[in-house]
């Protein structure tokens, strides 16, 4: 965020810088930042760091078992770690500053227009090349998820609504996913979305689109 003015400056075009888009997050959003697995030029394709001949995100994965305590919300220190691998993929942990509710792309989209004519505050809300969605949302909601779908009607096992908490992470623009493209906002970060709802209030939109698409 540039001080003073409230406007925050996220670049997340695929050109983007990495580093600068790494750096951002944690400047302006307060949010850890770690570096992730890349692409690298194949004979034919591009092919994940991990070398995985069958990875099933390549380049949009934790590059280490340690992943989330070489997490970073220091400034500094994420410029340092992306001038040391420039093409790493930039993972955001959740169960930190917030945790992220994961549907199907296209019930991400007919709950978004849901919630949109309902007039609910969202937060950030990501789409990457896997077709899945990812809502921002306070943290602590893994552990309310099935509480919070019972009330609403749905038995958690029947709907493809995932939670992702402490020990998971989101892949963030403009992070790249194989062959597929970008990762992209389908939200994108602004100060009037520093403020995350509560899951409570997105699940049910959610959970009713999820059951469409059953």
């Amino acid at each position: 965020m540039t001080a003073g003015t409230g406007t925050v400056h996220i670049p997340t075009q695929r050109g983007a810088s990495l580093l600068e888009t790494a750096v951002r997050y944690a400047v302006d959003r307060h949010w850890d930042v770690v570096p992730g697995a890349w692409l690298e030029a194949g004979d034919a394709v591009e092919r994940c760091s991990c070398g995985a001949p069958a990875c099933a995100a390549p380049g949009a994965h934790p590059a280490h078992a340690d992943w989330a305590a070489r997490a970073t919300g220091n400034a500094t220190v994420a410029r340092r770690l992306w001038q040391e691998r420039p093409g790493a993929s930039i993972l955001l942990p959740t169960g930190r500053a917030f945790d992220a509710l994961e549907v199907p792309e296209t019930a991400g989209f007919l709950a978004l227009a849901r919630m949109e004519r309902m007039e609910l505050a969202l937060g950030p809300v990501t789409l990457s090349p896997d077709r899945r969605m990812r809502f921002f949302v306070l943290p602590g909601a893994v552990a309310r998820l099935p509480g919070l779908l019972h009330a609403a009607g749905w038995a958690p096992e029947s709907l493809d609504l995932l939670v992702l908490g402490e020990g998971a992470y989101v892949p963030a623009p403009p992070t790249r996913y194989g062959t597929g493209g970008a990762v992209q906002w389908a939200r994108r970060p602004t100060p009037a979305n520093r403020w995350l709802p509560d899951a409570a209030e997105l699940i049910p939109p959610l959970a009713y689109a999820c059951g469409r698409e059953r």
